[in-house]
């Protein structure tokens, strides 16, 4: 019995979409979606004409990313929701889970290309809201309990996040996973109350990272 060619032709391209999404989420992560599409394609493992047949342009490619990572991101943070009885330590678990983390930051809040692509997609917004949401609960949660600095909101830890991030470079990727890791470390514990430097003006919420808010 023979494999029927239309479902084999279907399986080759869905395996073909699956390899560019997973290229295209490590180099967006390290270097942003600004790099040359052969070079996905390369790292994909792929010809550029299936790159090109996939997703038609540079914009196809980077809302496809971001909807795929947004999402894993959404169910990982419901599913920590779930599992923890301590918004303080889903909070923790959120922001040291930084792989998928990192790329969502980047395409979310460092990168213009990719604002200016993503800003208007409804779908991408409903996501990014929702995440946002997610991490509003935990932080109103975590104040609640006393372990999270009142003066601070989502905004602040999203920006704080997203420009410890953008600053990360080492000269090997394992290098740059541990700063990584060790920032965010730092960031927790600079997050958690306790008598601390006091900050000027009121916390930034996630509403006011709403990229429509500022033209």
């Amino acid at each position: 019995m023979t494999a029927d060619p239309e479902t084999t032709l279907r399986a080759d391209a869905r395996r073909n979409r699956d390899q560019i999404l997973a290229a295209a989420k490590s180099i967006f992560a390290t270097s942003g979606p600004e790099v040359p599409m052969e070079e996905i394609a390369r790292a994909a493992g792929v010809g550029v004409g299936t790159l090109y047949r996939r997703f038609p342009d540079r914009d196809a490619l980077v809302r496809a990313v971001a909807m795929d990572n947004f999402e894993r991101v959404l169910i990982d943070a419901k599913a920590i929701a779930a599992e923890e009885t301590s918004s303080w330590r889903a909070l923790e678990r959120l922001l040291r889970q930084s792989v998928a983390l990192q790329l969502s930051v980047q395409l979310a809040m460092v990168s213009h290309r990719a604002l200016v692509i993503l800003k208007n997609d409804p779908e991408v917004r409903r996501l990014r809201d929702e995440i946002l949401g997610v991490l509003d609960e935990f932080v109103d949660g975590a104040q609640a309990e006393g372990k999270l600095r009142e003066d601070v909101g989502a905004g602040d830890i999203a920006i704080l996040f997203a420009t410890l991030l953008r600053q990360v470079r080492a000269k090997s990727p394992a290098v740059a996973d541990l700063a990584a890791r060790r920032c965010v470390g730092i960031m927790i514990d600079g997050l958690s109350a306790r008598p601390g430097t006091e900050l000027p003006g009121s916390p930034i919420t996630a509403h006011d990272l709403d990229p429509e808010d500022h033209g």
